[in-house]
């Protein structure tokens, strides 16, 4: 069969976009929140994906997915995710959890996690977690003393904490034991809250005032962030000067965060995806702890409650928030 001459050039013009298309891969993004959450996490993971090669539009697609009502719209997103055949899915926190239940192990996930990976069973070793799931935990016991020391640290009259968790969180025990440690370290009383659902934030600040705390530490996970704007406006109510471990919780209104930078994190994890896509199954990659750690500082809350952080602590900060 003769092909002519016009036949041949218009063939040969599109023949780099087909193949453009025929080497890209694909991997899905699975966010919680919205856009404003997770858009920066995104953002990070991409840039490392970058360094690592990896260029959306050019040799990979990235499918976006999120649970903005999460955990009740997991049983609905995590189907939709999994019917675009990704090669690998990449968790922002808590979808991680979603993945967990609704994906049966079908597809590599590298997640960003605030938990203990091997209490919220998605690997069975951190070293070697032999699953579909490999990732960075944010979760470090090391972390967790060191914000009650900062916060001592700032704030001298300190005496009585109080712990604001979720006892249903993987590690919160692990967590509790080290808050607990580093407290009576430092010659302080600890006072424990827990809270099982969102609704009850408010009757655990009330019992916080009660038990006449003068500071407060909130255990970081997605609930908690979620309801970061709630938590703050009640402590600045209350005049509890308060550290968390994400930094979103100082924007928000608390007085301190000691804990992993998390677009570190992302820019981290694109080494995950970038050996699962060369061939490295994700239960032989092991589940690693933050490398980049930030404290900061938010002055606008200290000026409201009436407090002055030592000097100390504010040129230790990453970050002031003036």
């Amino acid at each position: 069969m003769k092909v002519s001459r016009r036949t041949f050039l218009a063939a040969l013009a599109v023949a780099p976009a087909v193949l453009r298309a025929q080497s890209q891969r694909t991997i899905a993004w699975y966010g919680i929140g919205g856009p404003d959450d997770f858009l920066p996490y995104l953002n990070s993971l991409q840039a490392g994906l970058k360094s690592a090669g990896w260029e959306e539009g050019r040799n990979l697609r990235i499918l976006r997915f999120a649970s903005a009502k999460y955990p009740d719209d997991f049983a609905a997103v995590v189907p939709q995710v999994m019917a675009a055949k990704p090669e690998v899915v990449v968790t922002h926190e808590f979808a991680t959890v979603g993945m967990r239940d609704f994906s049966k192990g079908a597809v590599p996930v590298v997640f960003g996690f605030s938990g203990d990976p091997i209490e919220a069973k998605l690997v069975k070793r951190l070293a070697r977690p032999e699953t579909s799931f490999t990732g960075i935990t944010y979760l470090a016991s090391a972390l967790v003393g060191k914000r009650i020391e900062f916060l001592k640290e700032a704030l001298p009259g300190v005496q009585r904490i109080g712990i604001l968790a979720r006892p249903q969180h993987p590690g919160e025990p692990e967590e509790r034991r080290a808050s607990e440690k580093a407290a009576s370290e430092l010659g302080l009383n600890v006072a424990y809250f827990p809270i099982f659902a969102p609704g009850e934030i408010e009757k655990a600040f009330a019992a916080i005032r009660e038990a006449k705390c003068d500071a407060l530490v909130v255990f970081p996970d997605a609930i908690m962030y979620r309801n970061r704007e709630l938590i703050s406006q009640l402590a600045a109510v209350a005049r509890l000067p308060s550290v968390s471990g994400w930094s979103s919780f100082a924007d928000s209104g608390l007085l301190l965060n000691y804990g992993p930078n998390l677009r570190d994190i992302y820019v981290r994890l694109a080494s995950y995806v970038d050996r699962i896509l060369r061939g490295t199954p994700p239960g032989e990659l092991p589940v690693e702890e933050p490398r980049s750690i930030e404290l900061v500082v938010n002055l606008r809350t200290a000026r409201a409650l009436g407090v002055k952080i030592s000097q100390s602590v504010l040129v230790r900060a990453d970050r002031v928030i003036e």
